[in-house]
């Protein structure tokens, strides 16, 4: 087969997936500018924007709206959640979920182990990793949260990281309810900051 023959048979067998989750009650906003590349499983009233592609095993909750351009693998996505455009989620072996009514992107990577309570934001270009943030907890810009745990209504400042590998061995970071992260700072892992504390931007933690 030539390169033409075998792109046109991927575009029908695209657009039978992409019928079929449509006659199931999917909203796909362009079902020509769909992929889907494993197993997806839809809940009720789920809408999909242009360009995203899902991998591996994906599940969408009811009501999820995702935006354009988006890749997801290997993940759950509970009800109510928005995966705003250009959201890359790749759960890798460990998986990554997001939880309901949560809000991720755009332009956000939640990696393998990135576990979202209810309610969580996370804003552009921020990344987590092997992470749990607790219901209502916030990193809304350009941070990294990796081998960490973010209690209730933590908010995770702007350019602010954990810093979880010493060169040779990585180390966690656990951040008490409430505790609000300044602009800039680095938490050296391994570290443990308490309920309601704050620290300033800036600041270096280790």
């Amino acid at each position: 087969n030539s390169p033409l023959q075998l792109a046109d048979l991927e575009r029908r067998h695209q657009r039978s997936a992409a019928d079929r989750l449509m006659e199931a009650g999917v909203r796909l906003a362009d079902p020509a500018r769909f992929d889907l590349r494993g197993e997806l499983l839809c809940g009720q009233d789920v809408e999909i924007d242009v360009g995203c592609i899902f991998e591996g095993r994906v599940s969408l909750g009811d009501g999820v709206r995702v935006g354009a351009y988006c890749v997801v693998k290997d993940a759950r996505i509970d009800a109510g959640a928005v995966l705003r455009p250009y959201t890359h989620v790749d759960g890798e072996a460990l998986g990554a979920s997001v939880g309901a009514g949560a809000i991720v992107g755009p332009f956000a990577r939640l990696r393998g182990g990135a576990m979202l309570g209810a309610n969580v934001h996370v804003g552009n270009f921020v990344e987590i990793k092997n992470a749990t943030l607790a219901e209502g907890a916030k990193a809304n810009h350009l941070a990294y949260v990796g081998d960490a745990s973010l209690g209730e209504r933590v908010n995770f400042g702007a350019g602010a990281i954990t810093a979880n590998y010493d060169g040779a061995n990585k180390h966690r970071t656990v951040i008490g309810a409430d505790a609000h992260i300044g602009s800039n700072a680095v938490l050296v892992a391994p570290v443990v900051i308490g309920a309601g504390a704050t620290i300033g931007a800036g600041s270096t933690i280790a």
